[in-house]
């Protein structure tokens, strides 16, 4: 699993290169992606469906799930996936007036094996005060904690460990980050705090293997983060 807010499109470098974002991705060879900063046919993406293009060059079904419209375009969230989706869903989330809409992208799949489990990927607000973070978190919770299916949750939770919202969140779900030394996932230059998580429920049905933050400082201003799961 892989989790990376991929900046709209936009380089460190000031430029729009999908293929350098691309070869990040492609670099840890991911069953399944959550990205975030995700641009649909905007003008500052130069009009193009990101998801879709970046699904084009990594050989993964893609799906946008919509926050809000801009820029001539929609923004938002997607996921890539090795496998194709049996059902998707795209959860509004509350927000405060004057804030940026938010929402959750759910899909369901079906493993290798067998396995059905259901996907999210989401992105929380961004503002120093956690108001919107937590009404967002309790409603994760609310629409995903009762799935007859294992779960994963990845993104953006702008919110680092021990926050409120992380908190709220662990009293149901696992997290696959070291809690007594998490590693910093933002800003990508030179990275200082976790804001960027995989998690899963129930806890004990999946087993984390590997977790690594992939540090490139020019795809985006987040590192990717990626985590190998075991579902037991």
């Amino acid at each position: 699993v892989l989790t990376f807010n991929i900046y709209h499109g936009a380089t460190m470098r000031g430029d729009f290169d999908l293929d350098y974002i691309a070869r990040v991705i492609g670099n840890t060879d991911p069953d399944l992606v959550a990205l975030q900063e995700v641009d649909f046919m905007t003008r500052r993406a130069r009009g193009y469906d990101i998801a879709t293009e970046l699904g084009w060059r990594l050989k993964m079904a893609s799906i946008f799930g919509r926050a809000m419209e801009y820029d001539g375009g929609e923004y938002g969230e997607a996921v890539l996936s090795r496998r194709s989706f049996i059902r998707t869903r795209n959860v509004t989330l509350p927000f405060t007036d004057g804030r940026e809409p938010r929402a959750a992208l759910e899909v369901i799949t079906v493993l290798p094996s067998g396995d059905t489990i259901v996907f999210i990927g989401t992105h929380l607000d961004h503002v120093s005060d956690d108001t919107d973070r937590i009404l967002q978190v309790e409603r994760i919770n609310k629409e995903f904690t009762g799935s007859r299916y294992p779960v994963i949750l990845a993104g953006d939770l702008n919110a680092v460990p021990g926050s409120v919202p992380i908190g709220i969140l662990e009293e149901t779900w696992g997290s696959a980050y070291d809690r007594e030394s998490p590693a910093p996932t933002y800003p990508s230059g030179n990275p200082v705090k976790k804001i960027d998580y995989v998690m899963f429920r129930p806890a004990g049905r999946w087993r984390v293997r590997f977790s690594e933050v992939i540090q490139d400082s020019v795809a985006s201003d987040h590192c990717a983060y990626f985590v190998v799961l075991e579902l037991l």
